[in-house]
């Protein structure tokens, strides 16, 4: 289980196609700060059927979507 799992599993059980979060909502999910280790940690989101689109440093947010085809993710 990683660190960014809790937010793995919120988007997976709130979201439904394109959305985007900020860095502030990551953390009050995940209860740390996003930092440079969100771009290890973001492939495990491919096994909840979704993938991390644009990173925005200026404007610190992050886009994700779901993946075609993945609508029973795995769970962990």
């Amino acid at each position: 289980m990683s660190k960014f799992s809790p937010l793995w599993q919120y988007i997976k059980d709130n979201y439904d196609q394109e959305f985007q979060l900020s860095f502030d909502q990551i953390q009050k999910i995940v209860g740390l700060p996003i930092d440079h280790s969100f771009l290890t940690y973001k492939k495990e989101l491919l096994d909840y059927g979704f993938k991390v689109g644009k990173i925005s440093l200026k404007n610190k947010t992050v886009d994700f979507e779901k993946l075609e085809g993945k609508n029973d993710a795995k769970i962990r």
